[in-house]
């Protein structure tokens, strides 16, 4: 564990495997960093995993959003003292890989979109609504499916961090493909999942839309989406995939919301073809 201090607000951020630098940036926003490693990617890159701001034993600043998140990161990615770093971002990590893709062209040697969006606000948000209202139905022989939806509502306005993260869990089993098939598999990421309540504000709020600079990004890129992912799936990816020159596009096709965990091996691969390019 280490760590930095960026305006008198503690970053803390870990290390861990070989090879270039790719830093991993989790979503949420408040999401803590365990659930996003990657044994898989370890292999490859040095991975730095942040803990944002407001989450696990980071500092809290007066102000959460967007900017925040990305002044933080620039000063991470300063700290770390290389010319050009990998740059990964998951689900709402990747509108703050974006937005940092779009301040910082020079810093990056590579971009990885990991089921994120070029867009959030009302339209993402009422089609992730309607796949979750959909749960249920598509197993109705799991009582446990029923729950989801509420579960998922309740932690948007849950109270503490212990709150918010139960809630989660229960309403996890949405964003994978096929949780029942394979809970027993998935028993320790979930252990893993951890929201810090502070700064979870429901995602839909906070307006995000670079779909008009995309074209901006010089890093080679690669987009990366779960088929069935209700939140951040193809019809997102394939916006970023058209919108950003050169950039690649691959579909997990037993995935929802993390392809690193449903299908590790496919995900490597995808985000190991970067270094690929520059060899």
């Amino acid at each position: 564990m280490s760590y930095i201090t960026v305006d008198g607000v503690q970053l803390t951020y870990h290390v861990a495997g070989t090879g270039p630098i790719l830093v991993a940036h989790p979503g949420g926003p408040g999401f803590d960093y365990a659930y996003l490693r990657s044994p898989e990617l370890e292999k490859h890159f040095t991975v730095v995993y942040p803990e944002p701001v407001g989450t696990g034993s980071s500092g809290r600043p007066a102000v959460y959003g967007l900017d925040t998140y990305v002044q933080f990161l620039a000063a991470l990615i300063d700290h770390l003292g290389e010319p050009r770093v990998h740059l990964l971002g998951h689900s709402y990590g990747g509108f703050v890989a974006q937005q940092y893709a779009l301040d910082h062209p020079d810093r990056l040697a590579g971009l990885v979109l990991h089921h994120t969006s070029p867009v959030g606000g009302p339209d993402w948000w009422e089609a992730a609504m309607a796949g979750l209202a959909a749960y249920p139905d598509i197993y109705p022989d799991r009582p446990e499916a029923a729950n989801v939806p509420a579960a998922f509502q309740s932690a948007l306005t849950a109270g503490d961090d212990e709150q918010v993260s139960a809630l989660l869990r229960e309403a996890l089993p949405v964003y994978f493909a096929d949780f029942w098939a394979r809970e027993s598999e998935f028993a320790d990421f979930l252990a893993r999942v951890h929201i810090s309540a502070e700064p979870a504000t429901a995602p839909g709020g906070e307006p995000f839309d670079v779909r008009d600079r995309l074209a901006e990004i010089t890093a080679p890129t690669v987009v990366i989406a779960g088929r069935r992912d209700f939140i951040c799936g193809p019809r997102w990816a394939v916006m970023l995939r058209d919108g950003i020159p050169g950039a690649r596009l691959t579909v997990l096709e037993h995935s929802g919301h993390f392809g690193h965990v449903e299908q590790p091996a496919e995900f490597s691969q995808a985000v190991t073809d970067i270094l690929r390019d520059q060899s």
